[in-house]
Parts: structure tokens; sequence; C-alpha cells
């Protein structure tokens, strides 16, 4: 492709033939991002043609036109052509030209007049301040009221580069309003967008299909939305301002329908008959600013949204809380403001930054989207609405008392920190509300014990690693204890063998039914056979068979197969029986001592020395129950000095040590340092005693 001639290119522009100017607008549209480009068409005075097709032309002419405007713009030239005529042009089109191409284009040449920094054009002279920024629009806008509602509609639009393009130019907007616009500006047009539904479309694409080409604009906006946050968690709550004022009456006036009362939150009120009480609501006192000092506005706005929404359910809320004592009474206006903190803590909103999204990562993988985007922050009154719920939920399952508020506190931030952190990114918002709804109080205990275990794991990882092998070694000898006292009790086991050796080899005996028991020396295993479970469980002394526990080499179980595997006597279902039904089996094995008979010395001389040593299952032990069967193989196991090796056990093991060591951490009082110090009551004072005194430990008289 031979290089544009730049003279020609300006010439060809100024042509009387629409078809001439619309094919030079096509080839400049491409070559003017080159800044070297740019600045011969500068210096050949191009720009003013430019200029003019912008303003005057109309269809493809006019689209290339505006693309090669927005262009030049990019490379930092053409600022000192930029005047209230080519805005209003623009501004014109955006509202009324249908054209896709030419929106694209217009929009972008906006963005690039909002965002721009400098006060003076290239060649040194000065412009002025209302020439960019959103005040450069706002001419434009006066006469085009309709402007910020199509630029939110045109986020609707299937065209992802006309998307973009919106997008953009709302963030532009949104910062720059953020950056020079007064206290009272950039609320005014920040809900004015939000009325006309930005947040709802910028949602939409978040949760939509297109996610990775709208990336860059959907993370400005996430981050503005953050900044957004964070200015009014910094407004103060002062109700000499009449938008503090009017909020503040919103909330008292709903909690006493039917009446014109217009309280003061500073203590006094305008009817003289009546001082509001504040503390009615779930404030400290009647002084409302304090409890919003961490908070600030954004705190009075997320209670006041919430009582605009629900109105019916807060009035019930404050009725159920004023027939409770008043230890017992949740304080609603306290609570929403410990949501609203928590969610900023949550989206860390205390650390955003107009410049945040420049230090995004390439964004060229789904994960890094799905860590990135956040899309529940732009559902922020939804989350807080739910996390107010959930907080009343739980102070009324707990049965919480007003020293307990903290507890409670953090208790809904776990539970806001689980449901909102753990969801995915297309995770529909009445999903979450819904899960935040019915999360059940026992999990949140669980994860609150294990968020609790990690914090002091962090901060003492060694004296708690000895800690738990302290605790695991008291909770063995515990379970050996108690599996050993099974034995000790004595079972019915279903089925049961033994084997005995005679002059004439090893002799297997089978029982249909077996009762088996420890001696309380724990030195034998006493057993008695029959063909029937007896009626009550034998005495020692009935049972005449039994084992020397030194005599026992190994203890082994199996589960096979059997065609006619019993039913569990415990189970209270009776389920068909199945010809791969697995039965448990416990065999004891060891070497088999000569039974008495009247011939010994001959009997030694027919036996071999490996006959003597080898090993028999000197007993076989068929449970009934699975339960059964892990009592009384651990238990073997154990009294043989050996791990226990069934999951049931190594359960009990894992709970009881885990359980001891949370009784311990709540002897603790962590003070989120590199120490703790255990917890101690107050030592009386022996002033005034003698050597005979003594304390009074269990507080008797």
């Amino acid at each position: 492709m031979e290089p544009l001639n730049v003279s020609e290119l300006v010439e060809r522009l100024s042509s009387d033939e629409d078809a001439v100017r619309k094919m030079a607008a096509f080839k400049l549209q491409s070559s003017i991002a080159d800044p070297s480009f740019a600045d011969a068409f500068m210096n050949e005075g191009g720009i003013t043609r430019l200029r003019w097709l912008t303003i005057h032309a109309s269809g493809n002419t006019l689209a290339y036109s505006l693309a090669a405007y927005s262009k030049l713009l990019e490379v930092d030239m053409g600022w000192e052509y930029v005047d209230q005529t080519l805005i209003k042009r623009v501004v014109e089109l955006v509202v009324t030209h249908p054209l896709v191409n030419i929106l694209r284009g217009a929009m972008s040449i906006l963005a690039a007049i909002v965002s721009h920094p400098r006060t003076s054009s290239s060649d040194g002279k000065d412009i002025e301040v209302d020439t960019f920024g959103f005040r450069a629009l706002k001419p434009a806008i006066a006469s085009f009221p309709q402007f910020l509602e199509m630029l939110v509609n045109r986020l609707l639009s299937a065209d992802h580069a006309l998307c973009t393009n919106a997008l953009q130019l709302i963030n532009a907007l949104m910062r720059d309003a953020i950056t020079t616009g007064s206290e009272h500006e950039w609320p005014k047009l920040v809900k004015r967008l939000q009325s006309l539904g930005v947040v709802r479309a910028v949602y939409g694409l978040m949760q939509g299909s297109a996610l990775q080409d709208l990336a860059q604009p959907l993370l400005d906006f996430q981050s503005l939305t953050k900044v957004l946050l964070r200015k009014w968690k910094e407004v103060s709550v002062d109700f000499e301002r009449s938008e503090h004022q009017r909020a503040a009456n919103g909330i008292y006036r709903a909690s006493l329908p039917g009446t014109d009362h217009h309280p003061s939150p500073n203590g006094a009120s305008t009817n003289e008959d009546a001082m509001p009480d504040w503390t009615k609501l779930g404030f400290s006192n009647n002084t409302v600013a304090e409890d919003f000092e961490d908070v600030g506005f954004l705190g009075m706005m997320d209670l006041a949204d919430y009582v605009r929404k629900n109105e019916d359910s807060f009035q019930r809320i404050l009725l159920e809380q004023s027939v409770q004592s008043q230890t017992r009474r949740c304080p609603l206006a306290r609570s929403s403001i410990v949501v609203t903190s928590i969610l900023c803590d949550h989206f860390d909103i205390d650390k955003a930054d107009l410049q945040d999204v420049r230090g995004y990562m390439a964004l060229d993988s789904r994960s890094n989207l799905d860590r990135m985007f956040k899309p529940l922050l732009l559902q922020w009154s939804k989350l807080h609405t739910s996390g107010l719920q959930s907080f009343l939920r739980l102070w009324k399952a707990t049965g919480a008392e007003t020293d307990d508020f903290g507890k409670v506190a953090e208790l809904v931030r776990i539970l806001l920190e689980a449901v909102i952190g753990g969801a995915i990114m297309t995770k529909e918002i009445y999903d979450v509300e819904e899960e935040i709804q019915t999360f059940g109080y026992q999990r949140l205990r669980e994860l609150q014990m294990e968020l609790f275990e990690l914090t002091y794991e962090d901060s003492w990882g060694h004296y708690l690693r000895q800690v738990r092998e302290e605790l695991n070694h008291e909770a063995l000898q515990f379970i050996k204890e108690q599996r050993i006292r099974c034995l000790l009790r004595g079972n019915w086991f279903r089925s049961l063998k033994t084997a005995t050796r005679t002059e004439r080899g090893v002799r297997d005996t089978e029982h249909g039914w077996g009762f088996v028991k420890l001696s309380h020396n724990r030195r034998y295993l006493h057993f008695i056979g029959g063909e029937s479970r007896g009626t009550y469980d034998p005495m020692l002394d009935e049972m005449y068979e039994k084992i020397d526990l030194n005599n026992v080499s190994s203890i082994i179980s199996n589960v096979t197969t059997s065609p006619h595997s019993p039913q569990s006597s415990t189970s209270t279902i009776q389920r068909p029986r199945s010809n791969s039904q697995p039965q448990t089996r416990i065999s004891i094995n060891g070497v088999l001592a000569l039974e008495p008979s009247d011939n010994p010395i001959s009997h030694r001389r027919t036996l071999s020395a490996s006959s003597q040593k080898k090993e028999y299952p000197l007993l076989t032990l068929y449970p009934t129950d699975h339960s059964l069967a892990a009592e009384w193989l651990d238990g073997l196991l154990m009294l043989l000095s050996q791990a226990p090796i069934t999951s049931e056990t190594k359960t009990l093991l894992r709970d009881i040590s885990g359980w001891g060591l949370k009784i311990r951490l709540l002897n603790v009082n962590f003070d989120g340092s590199n120490h703790y110090e255990a917890a101690s009551g107050i030592v009386p004072s022996r002033e005034g005693l003698d050597e005979e005194y003594y304390y009074d430990v269990f507080g008797g008289s």
C-alpha cells in the first residue's frame, strides 16, 4: 500500500463531491492514529476540514470523520478546535442518531473531552477550564436533557463496541464529577445515573457473555463504585444539611405510622409536646450522629433505604422489640450500621482509589476475570438488607442479650464473608439472598470455630502444635479406656469360632451365638458358645473357656462377601438380603497351647518344632453390626498396645482432641498481637488477714 499524500488527502476532504470526501475520511481514520502523520495533517490545516465534516456531514462520511477526530484526540492533537459548537453537535448525535457506527465515534469524542486533563493547547495557548470535563457538556446537555437517559440505554445495545464506548463515557463523567465537582454536584450526577438504571445495566453486562470484550470499562466502573461508597462513608453525618435531615426524618416517621412528627436527630423536636426517643430504633442515645461516626452518611443511606423498602417489616420488628425486656432487644439501627461496616470491610472500600483500574493485570484468562470482578458490589442495597435480616434472625435464634451484640456481629461477619466471598461471578443475587437467609446456625458456628483456630494458628502455630499433641495423647488414652470398657462389659456375637489343639491336630468348633468378655485383670478373654442367644449376659464364673492374651500374636479384621449375611440387630430398617452383603469378621490369632492328655510326653515327640510355633485363629468373632465391630477390633488392638484402625474410632479421636483445643482456646484472650494471656479471675486481696485464712472457691457462704 502506497503512503498517503497528506496534502492531497486534505484537498480531497474539501471536495464538493460527497463520494470523494467519504473516501478521504475513510483513509484518514486508518492513518491518523500515527503521531507523525497526525502532525503533518495538522500542519496542512486538515483539522479545519475534519471539524467541518464532523459538524455538517452525514452518513458514512460523518461516521469516518467522527472516528478520525476521536483518534486525533487520542494522540493529543486538535484540542484547540474543540468548542461548544462541536460538543453540542456530538451530544445531539448521541441523543438523536440511530446508526451504531456514528454513535461509536461520537461517544469516543465525548469521553476524550470529559477525560482530558490539560488546560493548555499543544502550541502553548491557554484553554478555558470549562472546555473540558463534565462542565463542558453541561450547556449541550441542557439543550438535550435526555442525553443521560439515552447514554444509559446504549448499554443495552447488542453491539459490544457501542456498549464499551457508552460505558467509557459514563465512567469519564463520574470520574470527572468526583474529581473536580463540588460535594453537592457529584451526588446529583450519580443519583441521576442510578435512577436511570445504570447499575442494573452494568450488572447485566457483568453477568453476560461479552465480559471479555467489556472487561476494562466494567472494571473501571467497579472501581468508581467503590470510590463513591468510600466518599459517602467519609461524609460525616451532619443534620444541618437538608439531605441528612430528610433521611433521618424518613427513618423516624416510618417508625411512627400515621403521624406527622418531624423529630430532630440532635434531641430536639418540632413538636414541643413530644421528645423523640431514638434509642427505641436501636441507637445508643439520642445523639444519632455519634453512631454513624465509623460509616458516615453511607450508613444512614443504607438504613434509610432499608426502612423505605421494608417499611411494614421495619414497623413489625420495632413492635416485637418493644415487648421484649431492655436487655433482650436487638438494636436495629446499630445492627444496620454494623452490616454496612462489614460490607465495607469485605469489598475493601477504604482502599478504593480512582487509579485502581490501571493496576489490574492482563485479563487473558477466565480465572483472572472471576478473581477481579465483584458483581455483587453493585447489589449493595440488597446485600445490606439480607445482612440486616440475618442479624435479626441470629439474634433471635441465639437468645442474645445486649452484651452479646459483638458476638452476633461477628457471626454475621462470618456469614457474609462465607456467602458473598464464596459466590461465583455468575451467581444471581436472589440465590445469594436466599443462601444468606437460610444459612444454618450450626454450620455458621463450625465456620466460626475453624476461623478461630486459623487465627490462633497464624499467631501461635508452634504452641498450638504442642497443645494438639498433648490433646491427641489424652484423647487416645480416653478412647482406649472406653474401648476396653466395652470389652469388660462383654457382648453377644452372632457367630463364634474357636480353635483348640489336640494330639491329633487342630480342632475347630463353631457356635451359632457366643458371648465374649474381658476379665477384670484384663489378661484373659472369656467366652461361651451356644446355638442361640441367651436371655441374660453370663458372668465370668460361668464362662469356663478363655484365651490368655499373652498368647495372642495379632488381631485381623476382614470384610468378606457372604451370601446370607445377617441384618444388624440394632437396625430399625429391614433391608432385603443381598448376595453381596459384607460380613465383618475379627480373628484373634496366636499360638495354640496343647490340651491336657494322658500321654503328653508321647505327644511332644510327635510334633515338630515348627508346628508348635504355628499361628492359628484362637477365636473368630462375627459382630452383629459395624459399631460393635469397631469397638471390639480397636479395643483388642489398643489392649495389645497397637493403634486403632477403624474410621469410627479415628473420628472420635479427632472430635475429642478438636473440641479439647476449642475449649482451651475459649480460655484465651486474644489481643491481635503476637502473644496471648490465659484468662484468669480476680485474686482476692489478703489485706487484713492472718495466716489462718482460706479462699471461698465455690462461692459458698
